[in-house]
């Protein structure tokens, strides 16, 4: 029960974070404005917290969604919270390093936070610019 409270409260969590971009009025007019760097900033940091801790999850219930060395039984849970997030953040930002590759429903996981990651930018860019025009 728990496990499925905590994926619906991360879904949740980053669903919100994302639909920051498209809510009237949270993104300043000024093109480059601290704001708008803290806007972006955070809705990184949430997306990516995000999928890292569904990684971990999944790992923690007996999915392998992540092949890597590291990710072994005897390794601590520590270990495997910080190789999950290094892979969320390495996923949202480019295409990896191949250092650690998604499996099984790992894959899916990892195509949707990369998709989301390519999409940010771009939201956040058209938003900054029609809210600009608007001024």
């Amino acid at each position: 029960m728990h496990f499925y409270l905590s994926v619906s409260i991360i879904i949740l969590a980053i669903f919100l974070s994302l639909k920051t971009l498209f809510v009237p009025q949270k993104i300043i007019g000024k093109q480059v404005s601290l704001e708008n760097f803290l806007t972006l900033a955070l809705i990184y940091a949430t997306v990516m917290a995000g999928f890292g801790l569904l990684y971990y999850l999944l790992d923690l219930r007996g999915l392998w969604v992540l092949a890597d060395g590291s990710m072994r039984l005897s390794v601590s849970s520590y270990e495997r919270m910080a190789t999950s997030m290094y892979f969320s953040a390495i996923t949202l930002f480019s295409v990896g390093y191949g250092d650690i590759s998604p499996i099984g429903i790992g894959r899916i996981i990892a195509v949707l936070e990369a998709l989301i990651g390519y999409t940010i930018p771009a939201a956040f860019v058209t938003r900054a610019v029609f809210d600009h025009k608007k001024a």
